[in-house]
């Protein structure tokens, strides 16, 4: 049960970010640099992140220090499971290693929410997922 639950929070969160893939204007003043610093983080690894947590309440956004928060969130297919994310955008460079992402996640039981592990796996799903959006977001530029 446990692991589909997890499962299920896994797909969510990829169907999420495949329904995302709105086209907004964009300047086009050099965009396609990897190293943007107009808001003082990567501006592709921020737009990714906002677009992929997008269905997620956010408690804290804060695009100087770098630092997305997201209030919790449960499925509606499970809510008796709801999480927690935090993205750090650590640099200016669209790099792998610029990007922390950390989940937690509780169990309602007898009325009450209670700490529970998350899956290593589910963290690295998703900032791939981020890494992803923010690589197809600088290749839009370039080509757009």
């Amino acid at each position: 049960m446990l692991r589909r639950s997890r499962l299920a929070i896994a797909i969510a969160l990829a169907a999420t970010l495949a329904a995302c893939g709105s086209k907004s204007e964009r300047p086009k003043a050099d965009l396609a640099a990897s190293r943007v610093t107009t808001i003082g983080v990567n501006s592709y690894l921020w737009r990714a992140t906002l677009d992929t947590l997008s269905f997620m309440p956010m408690a804290q956004v804060d695009s100087n220090g770098g630092v997305i928060v997201t209030d919790w969130y449960a499925n509606p297919a499970i809510p008796t499971e709801r999480m927690k994310v935090t993205v750090t955008i650590l640099d200016q460079d669209l790099r792998a290693d610029a990007l922390r992402v950390a989940a937690s996640r509780q169990l309602l039981q007898n009325g009450q929410w209670n700490e529970a592990p998350v899956q290593a796996a589910t963290v690295q799903k998703l900032e791939e997922i981020i890494l992803a959006k923010a690589r197809d977001l600088r290749r839009s530029a370039i080509s757009g």
